[in-house]
């Protein structure tokens, strides 16, 4: 069987696994698993708290520092079958396109690594491989993988992410924070307002702050930044609080989140934020010291930021024959990778402006683009 044919076939097998983030993994990473395993690798699986999902981590090759790896996510997006023109859990393919939930976002660029998975042992040189769970959710799999791999002393020196790309070579994602912010006032009669604490005026004073440090950030974004927008921007999702016109709300919550360009935006903004919140409170306590501010961090993960010098976008580079990088707004897991001191490039098969959507699809070049890729890896 070809690699191409192979390929095909895990993809199909994949597909037809419903690996909503919703729901479990575990058929997918058992399958993931026997295949790394069949090639020879060292396989981990590294179970979430209720064992309901994994991470499957893997290692072919010398257990030294440095090499290779290869990473994406097992986990999709819902999808509903009657805004599909085909079952979203059943591959099909149309004029040279696979359609089905995952084909490129991202368990085409998984298909052809496991293909070539024998290709990459035979070179006798150290490869590692990491298949997450939950990322559309808050890259939940990562954070954890993540955690594990920085008290070990042996790491890949390259991490190559496999999301939609259309095989352009990234170098650089924004990232993802997400917060809910809860209040928690004192209720009472609108006719008196004084004697309660509106929770839902202390919210809006908060969110107040978010959008004056919203204008902040334009004035930090980096020279010559080339993210669109260039400045860590920051949104919000949703404000809610209040039962009658003529009841002062005891409680609110306010859904926000911001897409840092980089760390230091990160840390700016949460600084900046709890220092609002503590002056809040205090006023809010003068008055009902059972009063409380309290922000759930939702998903907090960093973008990969561009650097001058990236031996993983180098080596990409050369593999596909691109003579230019780009950044790209949407979030990803390869800036986990950086903070672990891997030099971290997103490049795989498919495009993000069919990920999420009915009828998503990876075509036949883009697959068999991103085997060439991995194929010039292993004869590099």
């Amino acid at each position: 069987m070809s690699r191409l044919a192979e390929t095909l076939d895990l993809l199909g097998r994949m597909v037809a696994m419903p690996t909503v983030s919703a729901d479990s993994n575990m058929v997918m990473a058992a399958l993931v698993a026997q295949r790394l395993e069949d090639a020879g690798a060292r396989v981990e699986w590294i179970a979430n708290a209720d064992g309901t999902k994994a991470n499957i981590w893997a290692s072919i090759g010398p257990e030294e520092p440095g090499g290779v790896l290869l990473s994406g996510h097992m986990d999709v997006v819902p999808a509903t079958a009657e805004d599909w023109a085909s079952d979203p859990f059943a591959m099909e393919e149309r004029e040279g396109r696979f359609h089905g939930r995952g084909t490129c976002d991202m368990k085409g660029f998984i298909a052809a690594v496991l293909a070539m998975a024998p290709d990459l042992a035979a070179t006798g040189r150290s490869f590692h491989f990491a298949f997450t769970y939950d990322e559309e959710v808050g890259c939940l799999g990562a954070r954890q993988l993540v955690g594990l791999l920085r008290e070990r002393p042996v790491l890949p020196k390259l991490a190559i992410i496999g999301e939609p790309t259309e095989m352009r070579v990234i170098e650089g994602n924004k990232g993802c924070c997400e917060y809910t912010t809860r209040f928690t006032g004192l209720a009472g009669h609108g006719s008196d307002p004084a004697r309660g604490v509106n929770a839902v005026e202390y919210a809006g004073r908060y969110l107040s702050r978010l959008l004056e440090l919203r204008e902040a950030l334009k004035a930090r974004a980096p020279e010559g930044g080339r993210f669109e927008p260039p400045w860590t921007s920051v949104n919000i999702g949703r404000l809610t609080g209040g039962v009658a016109h003529n009841v002062i709300p005891a409680h609110a919550e306010l859904e926000w989140e911001m897409r840092p360009v980089t760390a230091a935006d990160l840390d700016f903004v949460k600084a900046e934020m709890q220092t609002c919140a503590a002056a809040l409170l205090r006023e809010m306590q003068a008055i009902h010291p059972g009063a409380t501010i309290e922000t759930e961090t939702i998903g907090e993960v960093i973008g990969l930021e561009p650097m001058e010098h990236n031996a993983a976008r180098d080596l990409v580079a050369r593999l596909t024959g691109a003579n230019r990088a780009d950044v790209v707004a949407f979030n990803t897991e390869a800036g986990l990778f950086q903070q672990l001191g891997m030099d971290a490039v997103l490049c795989g098969p498919g495009s993000i402006e069919q990920a999420h959507k009915p009828d998503e699809y990876v075509s036949h070049a883009q697959l068999e683009a991103c085997l060439d890729m991995l194929a010039g890896l292993a004869a590099r």
